[in-house]
Formats: C-alpha cells, sequence, structure tokens
C-alpha cells in the first residue's frame, strides 16, 4: 500500500490555495479521450524468483566480453582490472561516501582524490587537475567553454579525429552561449590541414590523441601554431593507459588535457558510468571547472587536505560559476587511482608496451583476411581497417557476432550520413585478448567477407 502523507484536509487547502474544486478540475485541459477511463491492462505480477528466473533467461542471450573474442573499442576499453579494486571499492566508507560538502570531516575521500588529481597531472604532463567530471565527453565541453572564458573569443574548433560524442556534447552545451562551433570533417586517414584552420579570432583547437580512428600524431607543431595566435590547444584522450608509452600532450604544448578514465579501475558495465579526467595549466587554474583538492598543514603542523577550489553553482554566485557539473565521479575516480597505484609507472608503462604489441599481432593477422587494409598511419591499441569497396562493416559486425565475436565497430555507427565510411571497421586489442582470439577474428572475416 502507498504511503499517502497527506490528509484529506491537506487536500482541500492545496485545492483551495490554487483556486481548483477539486483534484479531477486540475486535469480539465487534457481531453478526454486522452484519459484512462479504466486500470492501465497490465500482466499480472510474478514472484521474485520468477522474476529473477526471466531476467536471467534474457541476460543469457547477451554476447558479453567475457566469453567471446572481444574487438571493440571506440572511447571505452575492455582492460583487465584486478581483483583487489573491486574489493576495496565494496568497503562500506567508499561505496557510500559522497561529495564531501563539509570537507574538513572527509579527510579521506579529500586524500584519494588529491592522490588522484597528481596522478592525473603525471600522466598528462600538466600542472594541475581537478577533481574529475563525469566523462570524457563533459570535460571535453567543459574545456571548449573554459578556453573561450580564458581567451576571450568564440571561435572553437573541432578536429574530425575527436570522437563523435565528444564532438556532440560540446557541441550541444556551447549551443546557447554565444559560442562559434567548427566541427570539421571525419579524418580517418589523418589527412587534415589544422594549423591552416587557427586563426586570431580562435579560442581553442580540440583534437584526441590517439584520435578516434587510432592515428597518433606529434602535436608540438600544432600548440606552437595555436599559440602564436592566442588559441588554446585542448587534447582529449580516451584511452589512459596510452600515456604510459606516448608523450604527454603537456609535454607537447597542450593547455587543456581531457579525457575518459574508464579504462583503469572500470570495466565496460554497458558503456558506464565513465570518468572525466580535466587537467590545465597552472595560471588557468581559476578557470577550471569542478572541484580542486589541496593539501596543507592542521594548527599542530599534521598534513590534512582542503576543498581548496570549488567553482560551481552550488558553493558561489551562479554568474561567478566557471561550471554546471555538480558533483565528481567520486567512487570512478578513487577505482581509477586504485588501480593505477597498483600498476605503478613501471607496471603502467608495461600494460602500454602489451597493449600496443596485442594491436601490432592483430594487425599482422589481418594481411590474411583478403581486400581488408589498416588505414591507420599509426597506432596505439586501435586501428581502423578498410574491408572493400563494396563492403558494409555494419553488416560484417552483425555477422560476427552471430558466430561469437565481438569484431569491432562500425565507422558508420557514429557517422550514418558519411557513406565513404561505410566500409570502415574500427578494431580494439588489449592486454585481454588472446592468439586464439585473433585468429577466430581472421578466419570468421574470411568467412563472411
Amino acid at each position: 500500500m502507498r504511503y499517502l502523507p497527506h490528509t484529506d484536509a491537506d487536500r482541500r487547502a492545496m485545492l483551495a490555495a490554487i483556486g481548483a474544486k477539486d483534484v479531477d478540475s486540475l486535469f480539465k485541459d487534457v481531453p478526454a479521450a486522452a484519459r484512462l477511463d479504466q486500470p492501465v491492462d497490465l500482466p499480472a505480477g510474478l514472484s521474485e524468483m520468477a522474476v529473477e528466473r526471466a531476467f536471467t533467461r534474457m541476460a543469457g542471450q547477451n554476447l558479453s566480453a567475457g566469453c567471446a573474442p572481444f574487438f571493440i573499442g571506440a572511447g571505452i576499453y575492455r582492460h583487465h582490472v584486478p581483483a583487489t579494486v573491486d574489493q576495496l571499492l565494496t568497503r562500506g566508507e567508499f561505496l557510500t561516501s559522497y561529495t564531501p560538502y563539509q570537507p574538513e570531516v572527509s579527510q579521506g575521500t579529500l586524500q584519494y582524490l588529491f592522490e588522484f588529481q597528481t596522478q592525473v597531472c603525471l600522466l598528462t604532463g600538466m600542472e594541475v587537475a581537478n577533481a574529475s567530471m563525469y566523462d570524457g565527453a563533459t570535460a571535453c565541453a567543459e574545456a571548449a567553454v573554459m578556453a573561450a572564458r580564458v581567451t576571450r573569443k568564440k571561435k572553437i574548433i573541432l578536429s574530425g579525429s575527436l570522437h563523435p560524442h565528444y564532438v556532440e556534447t560540446t557541441e550541444t552545451v556551447t549551443k546557447h552561449l554565444g559560442l562559434e562551433v567548427e566541427s570539421l570533417s571525419p579524418d580517418p586517414f589523418g589527412l587534415e590541414d589544422l594549423m591552416g584552420r587557427v586563426d586570431s579570432q580562435t579560442a581553442c583547437l580540440v583534437v584526441q590523441n590517439p584520435g578516434f580512428f587510432g592515428g597518433i600524431r606529434d602535436l608540438t607543431q600544432l600548440a606552437d601554431a595555436c599559440h602564436e595566435v592566442g588559441a588554446l590547444l585542448v587534447v582529449a584522450v580516451a584511452e589512459p593507459v596510452s600515456l604510459g608509452l606516448i608523450t604527454p600532450p603537456g609535454a607537447m604544448g597542450a593547455d587543456i588535457v581531457v579525457g575518459e578514465g574508464q579504462s583503469l579501475g572500470m570495466g565496460l558495465q554497458f558503456g558506464g558510468p565513465g570518468l572525466g579526467l580535466f587537467a590545465t595549466r597552472d595560471k588557468y587554474v581559476r578557470q577550471m571547472p569542478g572541484r580542486l583538492c589541496g593539501q596543507t598543514v592542521d594548527q599542530d603542523g599534521k598534513r590534512g587536505f582542503v576543498l581548496t577550489l570549488s567553482t560551481r553553482e552550488q558553493h558561489i554566485r551562479r554568474e561567478k560559476a566557471t561550471s554546471n557539473i555538480c558533483t565528481n565521479s567520486g567512487l570512478c575516480a578513487l577505482a581509477f587511482t586504485m588501480h593505477l597505484s597498483l600498476l605503478g609507472e613501471t607496471g603502467l608503462t608495461r600494460l602500454a608496451k602489451l597493449n600496443h604489441a596485442q594491436a601490432v599481432r592483430l594487425e599482422q593477422a589481418l594481411r590474411q583476411v583478403k581486400g581488408a587494409k589498416v588505414i591507420s598511419q599509426s597506432y596505439f591499441n586501435e586501428f581502423s581497417l578498410y574491408l572493400g569497396d563494396d563492403v558494409d562493416a555494419a553488416d560484417v559486425v552483425e555477422k560476427l557476432a552471430a558466430k561469437g565475436i565481438l569484431g569491432g565497430v562500425a565507422a558508420s555507427r557514429f557517422y550514418p550520413h558519411w557513406p565513404e565510411l561505410r566500409p570502415v571497421l574500427l578494431l580494439a586489442a588489449t592486454e585481454t585478448n588472446t592468439q586464439d582470439d585473433m585468429e577466430a577474428l581472421v578466419s570468421a572475416l574470411n568467412e563472411v567477407l
């Protein structure tokens, strides 16, 4: 039985206050034909055990990453997460903790967020990082808005190598802010002329490295070109494991680095939740969105942690806020911190080398597939495969799934209006792939092509 706290007297008082005769009169503007005149015809309820059995039966129809050769990436990657991470994460003091609204009594939460920020700075080569954001896409959008504040310019250029979800989110967030967003065409071959696009009206150029189609580039000259005209270079990193091997964006001159932290500490989980990474130069710290935890000492000289900056609408006047992000992804940030701490610097480098080696093995194996060609000039653990002029990669993905293989992502899934990308298949290989997985993929592709 539902709990309805309002008494009849309460209802009469509320109706009188709004000038309504009775509850039915509240619906007078709804056409009679649109109203239900009897209860909804639903099947009878099931017992708890019957519901569990029905859900288990439906779940059994899924082809999951844990029981099939898996080559899906496109911004979310499958890595082995040590059992220690999940075991520690389920401790009550971690699992139930929330945003530290009273930071002075949340020392444990503030400390791991401080450690997380430190790790993000070390990974990205930047000077300061915030306490996380929702995901890579929202972090990217916030970076574009921040760049417009810093430069006092309105033109934002989004590279064709940028993840389509990041592009769409940035376009949505900036739509009513008076900013001009120029989204370039998808760039599977790495041929776009970005330096020629930047001018004195540009607030920022946003690129991804490794790119959405897998390509890796040296951003040093691009950063110089941006700085010559007073623009900022924003670099997105969708695969943080790559930073164990690739020169960090900060060392190449990036002004803001954003990314998706899901690869470390978190499973696939049907696409979420994610973890937004956000780092920048110290001189821009007061324009950085979100929260920033700092380290200090108390009156007795003991180390302590504080919420140094929190430029959000909940904490300061709305017109002074630098972000509409209302919280940080604390539990996901903790998982990231745990996983990276367990790896250490040497372990991360080893993991990154293993990922790249796996991708090289996969590329070599795919040379046995007639008509297929890897079109990424360089890559980390993901690359683009051209299947042939008359081949629809989306159909190939479905045929592979029917054979029990999760064989990558069709580019047309993200670019349905670009027919030239119909034959392009994105394939990712990580430390979780075996030689048997690769052989199964090659054999299946030869059968379906």
